[in-house]
């Protein structure tokens, strides 16, 4: 693949980290410089006696330094990788020093022994009747949360949504702890919300009787599972807390598509870091959601990148509605224009039709033909041809950059839609996919 700069840069953990990297774009920061086809490797001389040693997996791409910054990419594989963009000319192809051929190897070895273990634990025969047991344990459990959380949710109904603006944290957090203690985590964290809502104003409680009748919705759905679709039995399990085995998942037959890499944006929870990507493919027009997870120093999967296009096979989890998937194989392409061809309206339209099918969807992708940015009051919107209009989110912090980059003028644009606001993640302008 051919990185731009602006690809390159969006792979950055944060803003310092972009412009110090662009700054050790040059060659003087650099002892020595060296490629195959496989990867790059350099020599950038910090403060210290000994050069760091920073290389690049183009593969993925991935990267490693022998900096101390626990950043990935560090601004020494941003730097490295700007370099090569801009003057490949300066790295000469010659065979791999001894420490960027070790840490390939041991990347290798490590993909064959994860492979291993997948093949393993897909050979071993678990005991039926023990898993039986285990699963028959859980469901009791879950239905046992999920009657305290019917009377929970009836006695704010009796006693009136405006009186909960007056309740502690506490009334919501011992319940969301029940639902940990019934196997029921899904279920704590929607609970959690519900607090921050009602503190948030008037909308906020609002925003508390659409998840108590979400509530409801599942609670009732539970209550007579096994004469629902499959797929819905999947949502509602999905929605209170238990995993599809993914193992499993991936022996399945895909969809083999040329996917274009629409948007991303990372989220922490406490010490878990959380990355979704939205995926589009070109001929079924699908879309797909990857969800990767990072702990503490965990490393992000940086090899999706805005604008890039993969050619791969996707399985998709069950749900009357699928939108996540996992990448069973993949290749890489160049960088396209993507397929924008949905109106507001033909977006609000898909939007109510997944519902019908899966009402717990909190994310819709959005990806939107000929929209303008504009501002009213402290409100920002985008407007379509046909005159429609969508407000933005208020957490949505690039606002002006949207508008620069428009100029004023229709773009393309993708985001997330909760059903009341558009948080934008890209948008496509004079031949390029600006990340957002």
């Amino acid at each position: 693949m051919n990185f731009s700069t602006e690809q390159i840069i969006a792979l950055a953990p944060d803003a310092s980290s972009a412009k110090t990297g662009q700054g050790l774009a040059a060659t003087r920061h650099w002892v020595t410089l060296g490629k195959d086809d496989q990867s790059l490797w350099g020599e950038c001389q910090g403060s210290g006696k000994n050069p760091y040693q920073t290389q690049i997996d183009l593969s993925e791409p991935a990267f490693k330094c022998s900096c101390p910054s626990r950043k990935f990419p560090c601004k020494h594989g941003l730097g490295l990788f700007l370099l090569f963009s801009a003057q490949p000319d300066q790295f000469q192809k010659s065979s791999q020093p001894t420490w960027v051929s070790d840490w390939l190897a041991s990347r290798t070895k490590r993909a064959e022994q994860k492979a291993e273990k997948i093949t393993k634990n897909a050979e071993e025969i678990a005991d039926p009747n023990a898993q039986a047991k285990r699963a028959a344990n859980r469901e009791a459990k879950v239905a046992a949360g999920l009657s305290e959380l019917e009377l929970w949710s009836h006695d704010l109904i009796r006693n009136g949504l405006a009186a909960a603006g007056s309740l502690t944290n506490n009334h919501f957090e011992n319940p969301a702890k029940r639902m940990i203690d019934a196997q029921a985590p899904g279920l704590a964290r929607v609970i959690r919300e519900m607090h921050g809502d009602v503190a948030s104003g008037e909308n906020g409680f609002t925003k508390l009787l659409q998840k108590l009748s979400k509530f409801h919705l599942l609670i009732e759905g539970y209550k007579r599972i096994e004469a629902l679709p499959e797929d819905t039995q999947s949502d509602l399990r999905t929605i209170i807390g238990f995993t599809q085995n993914q193992d499993e998942l991936l022996k399945q037959a895909g969809v083999r598509d040329q996917w274009f890499v629409l948007g991303q944006r990372v989220t922490e929870e406490e010490k878990l870091r959380v990355q979704v990507t939205w995926l589009r493919g070109a001929e079924s027009q699908r879309d797909a959601l990857i969800l990767q997870y990072a702990h503490g120093s965990q490393v992000l999967d940086t090899s999706l990148i805005i604008g890039s296009v993969i050619e791969a096979e996707l399985v998709f989890f069950a749900s009357a509605y699928p939108l996540r998937a996992l990448i069973k194989e993949r290749g890489t392409l160049e960088f396209n224009a993507p397929n924008f061809v949905t109106s507001i309206a033909q977006m609000i339209e898909a939007y109510a039709a997944a519902l019908a099918r899966q009402p717990w969807i909190e994310r819709f992708p959005a990806a939107l033909q000929n929209v303008i940015p504009f501002r009213r009051g402290e409100q920002w919107f985008v407007r379509d041809a046909e005159n429609q209009v969508l407000p933005l989110a208020a957490n949505f912090a690039k606002a002006w950059e949207l508008l620069a980059v428009s100029g004023g003028h229709p773009v393309q644009l993708f985001g997330e839609w909760d059903g009341e606001f558009l948080l934008p993640l890209s948008v496509w302008s004079d031949g390029k996919l600006v990340k957002l």
